[in-house]
């Protein structure tokens, strides 16, 4: 859900349009289809002609990186599986890597997961053939081993890609020599998370709910296996991501055998509530299947990538009044049936987090579809949701709606807000908190130029990855001494666990103590552009307790 920064344009091309595919009851026994690629930029070197200096050996190769400005070193396109997902391996859970002598160039990215149009990395090309990882590092050597940083982007888990130059990790290397940079791609969408195993020959495609996050989880074994070599400390990683990558970043606790790869999180603006039933993901794959004239999983991989995006885009592309319908899934057995359960029970109560939300969340999609989409979709979805609950649970609602006066979407926009994003938040501290874990919380108020964005969803972006010059959702530049605050507490946190900042750390030259959330007084750190504060949850009133919180048990 995350990244509707360039997406709002491509959506307006998206709805409504008339996708037309052959149905797949017309296909022939032909293969699985690939797509047409071109040469893959990375080529095998075996001239030996290439800086050493800039060579890292990996279990599964040795990749040759480039210098960029200001003693940066990137490597771009590593592969972090054994094969990558394509033909018969579509639907399939990811293949490990096995040990190779070569010598590759690691100098370009990947092309981006499969999706529909919209993300800013689409314009560098998709492929089913994406499952690589980027490294960014200082080039001065030391014998003292770095913390490191995993991002792990958002886009609803319908879109996203790590070519996106949003997240560029140069300019955080330069501010940050000593701690490691990794961006990793996954499959997302339909090839993502897509419930195949009730199909009549879907026995064999069990993992086809959660694939996004086997992905993620297969990259950060290798980072584990290999970071070393590029004077990475593989005993602290922490996880980082936005919206979708969030919420990825609050479930992969969850998954059996994952707390040997990772340490801390810093989630912003995501939950482990952005997640689906198996009765909700059977509903999606069966109209996706309806739409698309197909039976079985052998009929699906007879169909194109190209073709299955032009379907589900028209059914479920971005802005869609029945879009957005791509999470993981509690299937039970990769994910609990019930995530919030399971942090309750301590589940992730030995991994640190940093994790809160922004005050407007909403805003920006609200921005992005303009006002008249915006109240046509949020009342299907808000009817949708409504259909779940008690009487009593309704009234409720309907009470926080009538309280708040204004525009005709600003009741939805609230409300949708609330129950997506910012009641989840905290629910995320209460819980891991009642279990005895760490939580570190903050709530994010500057406001974006753009109409109608204020504090918006991933409006902090272009602060936290140091890139103001990328400011499509913000139309504006933000107090570099409080950006760079944030940064610093975020950086503070993945190397110690504790994002306070001294007089002397901090870049206001105030000094910051943020404690943890606890159940009774709610502490929350406010990062407001003129003043950095501590606040408690009662007086912000972040979210409404009696009328809105509740809804965190009904999921996304």
């Amino acid at each position: 859900m995350s990244k509707m920064k360039k997406c709002m344009m491509a959506a307006t091309l998206v709805c409504g349009t008339t996708m037309a595919v052959s149905s797949c009851s017309d296909k022939n026994d032909n293969p699985v289809p690939t797509e047409p690629e071109t040469e893959y930029p990375n080529k095998k070197i075996t001239d030996g002609n290439y800086d050493k200096s800039l060579a890292v050996k990996c279990i599964n190769g040795t990749f040759v990186g480039k210098k960029a400005e200001n003693n940066v070193v990137v490597y771009k396109g590593i592969p972090y599986v054994g094969q990558q997902p394509v033909g018969n391996l579509r639907w399939k859970a990811p293949v490990d890597v096995v040990p190779d002598d070569n010598v590759y160039e690691a100098y370009n990215y990947s092309k981006t997961p499969v999706q529909s149009p919209g993300d800013p990395a689409v314009e560098y090309g998709t492929s089913e053939e994406c499952l690589y990882l980027n490294v960014w590092k200082s080039a001065e050597d030391t014998t003292v081993k770095k913390p490191v940083i995993v991002w792990i982007y958002g886009g609803g888990f319908e879109g996203g890609g790590t070519a996106d130059p949003q997240y560029d990790c140069c300019n955080l290397v330069k501010e940050n020599p000593d701690v490691i940079f990794v961006t990793i791609n996954y499959r997302v969408s339909f090839l993502g998370f897509l419930h195949l195993s009730h199909l009549p020959d879907g026995k064999d495609y069990q993992d086809a709910s959660n694939l996004g996050l086997m992905d993620q989880m297969m990259a950060l074994k290798w980072v584990n296996k290999n970071i070393a070599a590029f004077g990475g400390d593989p005993d602290n990683v922490t996880i980082w991501g936005e919206s979708a990558g969030a919420a990825s970043c609050t479930l992969l606790p969850l998954i059996k055998g994952s707390h040997q790869y990772f340490h801390r999180i810093i989630a912003q603006s995501g939950a482990p509530g952005q997640t689906r039933s198996t009765e909700q993901a059977i509903a999606v794959t069966d109209n996706f299947m309806k739409e698309l004239g197909c039976k079985t999983v052998a009929d699906l991989l007879k169909v194109s990538a190209k073709d299955l995006t032009d379907v589900w885009t028209k059914l479920y592309g971005f802005y869609q009044v029945y879009g957005i319908r791509t999470f993981p899934e509690r299937d039970g057995k990769y994910l609990p049936l019930n995530t919030w359960e399971a942090y309750a029970n301590g589940a992730a109560k030995d991994i640190e987090m940093l994790q809160g939300c922004n005050r407007d969340e909403m805003n920006t999609f609200l921005g992005g579809m303009g006002v008249d989409t915006w109240n046509k979709w949020a009342k299907g979805r808000i009817e949708e949701k409504l259909a779940l609950l008690t009487d009593h649970e309704k009234e409720l609602v309907e009470s926080y709606c009538n309280d708040i006066k204004g525009e005709s979407y600003e009741a939805s926009v609230r409300l949708c807000s609330q129950y997506m994003f910012i009641a989840p938040q905290i629910r995320l501290s209460e819980e891991q908190t009642k279990a005895g874990g760490k939580s570190y919380t903050y709530f994010y108020t500057p406001e974006s130029a753009i109409p109608l964005m204020k504090a918006g969803h991933a409006t902090e972006l272009q602060i936290v990855f140091d890139h103001p010059e990328l400011n499509s959702l913000t139309g504006r530049t933000y107090d570099e001494n409080f950006c760079k605050a944030i940064r610093k507490m975020w950086i503070q946190f993945a190397k110690t666990g504790n994002p306070s900042l001294t007089a002397e750390q901090s870049p206001t030259g105030k000094a910051i103590e943020w404690p943890l959330y606890d159940t009774s007084e709610k502490p929350v750190m406010v990062l407001d552009e003129q003043n950095i504060h501590l606040g408690k949850e009662s007086e912000l009133k972040i979210v409404d307790w009696e009328r809105t919180y509740f809804l965190t048990n009904y999921y996304f």
